[in-house]
């Protein structure tokens, strides 16, 4: 484990506008990510970004530990060099079964600002093929991400048995339903637009069809809108339609991908203008034109946008301008962060069996980065016996017959597998515990190769 590392941020330490400066836009990733891993200097690199964190994974060379690379990745992802202490200040950075760790808890969700929460994981999927199509991932981190991965399938399984794992998209219907007041008010005033299709909205969404709420589905490419519509018995439409006539909403809840922002101050006016006109008739156009909320606003009167994106879908300062309620990434991590301590808890047994699949996966992977050696070193102990047996065979044994001959030399090659097997089952159980330089310590000195000149070295 010790050529794998992660660097990275999170809404652990940073708000969410620390962690766009530091996100990728989905659609440059796969472009981007050879000329990352080649500005690191590793064999091979991931990169994930979601609505709360940015995580580089990487692999070194062979025989090479994986050293702190924050200046190398805030150089990477920012396109400056970091300021002294800058990278180390903004970024977290783990090593060896560190990384692994960290990798597997964000796969299961644990690490998640909604605890538990399962879209994580098939962001995670979307990552690695990404780095496939790029051509960036090895053996290595296919080898941890796939084991990450198939975790985190065993955990969903587990909990599909229990209780419905919770998410931000559920956190964010409860502050649709909320503002909405819990029950569906008249029908022009009870749509809900949900703008893109990501695991996001389609989770928000799901619970907000649960809860008789009509659905509007906004995305770029109407088909992939009618098709999520669909499912919840919704219309659909288009961004650029939307963005110039809205139907009167109640809410809209934005994750679209991209890394622009959807919805600008006309855009957001129009949906103002769209869900209050109606209420305020003529004096809300001078309002809306002067780019602030009207005199005289009704409490409620206004949409909720709830923008799960990052960076932000809706204008943050056109929002608060235009007197619309806007609840952000921030707002949603500080409620669930609320929650997180009875979710750990409710999730023991997941961090139990991430610990056992950690020592099973540490040990498979210490096996691995030595396998080579230690059959190098169950040759040498067969061939120094079968050299021995030979000059035995040719002084002190030169009168046996062929089947005496064969005999003593299958004698001296099991006597040579056996005492081999001792230091072979020791160095692998070392391998787990020990550091690579201990490892390599000891097959330097050991000095057990295979010899050129039929002597002992």
């Amino acid at each position: 484990m010790h050529q794998i590392g992660v660097v990275g941020l999170s809404y652990r330490h940073a708000n969410v506008d620390e962690v766009a400066r530091f996100a990728v836009p989905k659609g440059e990733v796969a472009a981007r990510l050879p000329s990352l891993r080649d500005s690191l200097g590793v064999s091979e690199v991931f990169y994930v970004g979601t609505c709360n964190r940015v995580e580089v994974l990487y692999a070194t060379l062979e025989g090479v530990p994986a050293g702190d690379a924050r200046p190398a990745v805030f150089r990477a992802l920012i396109g400056r060099d970091p300021e002294p202490g800058e990278a180390n200040r903004v970024l977290r950075a783990w090593t060896g079964e560190a990384a692994v760790e960290h990798l597997f808890l964000l796969a299961c969700g644990l690490d998640s600002a909604q605890t538990g929460e399962q879209e994580i994981a098939a962001q995670l999927r979307g990552a690695w093929e990404s780095a496939r199509v790029a051509r960036t991932c090895g053996p290595t981190l296919d080898r941890v991400l796939s084991e990450a991965l198939g975790m985190a399938t065993r955990v969903h399984r587990i909990e599909a048995k229990q209780a419905r794992a919770p998410s931000l998209g559920d956190m964010a219907a409860e502050r649709v339903l909320r503002h909405l007041g819990q029950r569906p008010p008249p029908a022009d005033k009870s749509i809900v637009a949900l703008v893109g299709v990501s695991p996001m909205t389609r989770r928000c969404g799901a619970a907000l069809h649960r809860a008789g709420i009509p659905l509007l589905v906004v995305n770029r490419t109407l088909q992939a809108a009618e098709e999520l519509a669909k499912l919840f018995s919704g219309r659909a439409l288009t961004l650029d339609e939307f963005r110039i006539r809205p139907p009167a909403v109640g809410a809209v809840v934005l994750a679209a991908g991209g890394g622009e922002r959807v919805l600008d101050a006309a855009a957001l006016a129009n949906i103002a203008k769209a869900r209050i006109g109606p209420v305020l008739g003529p004096g809300l156009e001078a309002g809306l034109r002067a780019g602030q909320a009207p005199p005289g606003l009704p409490s409620g009167g206004a949409p909720l946008l709830v923008d799960l994106a990052l960076p932000p879908n809706a204008d943050p300062e056109a929002s608060r301008a235009l007197g619309l309620l806007r609840v952000g990434m921030d707002d949603l991590i500080q409620a669930a962060q609320e929650r997180r301590l009875a979710q750990l808890m409710r999730l023991a047994p997941v961090r139990a069996a991430i610990d056992d699949r950690l020592n099973h996966l540490r040990s498979e992977l210490a096996a691995r980065a030595i396998g080579r050696r230690l059959a190098d070193l169950r040759g040498a102990f067969e061939q120094i016996a079968a050299e021995e047996a030979q000059r035995a065979l040719e002084a002190e044994f030169s009168d046996l017959d062929e089947n005496q001959r064969a005999l003593l030399q299958r004698f001296a090659s099991t006597v040579a597998r056996r005492l081999a097997h001792l230091p072979l089952a020791g160095l692998r159980a070392a391998a787990v515990h020990a550091s690579s330089e201990t490892v390599e310590a000891f097959f330097r000195e050991a000095r057990l190769r295979r010899r050129n000149n039929g002597r002992n070295p």
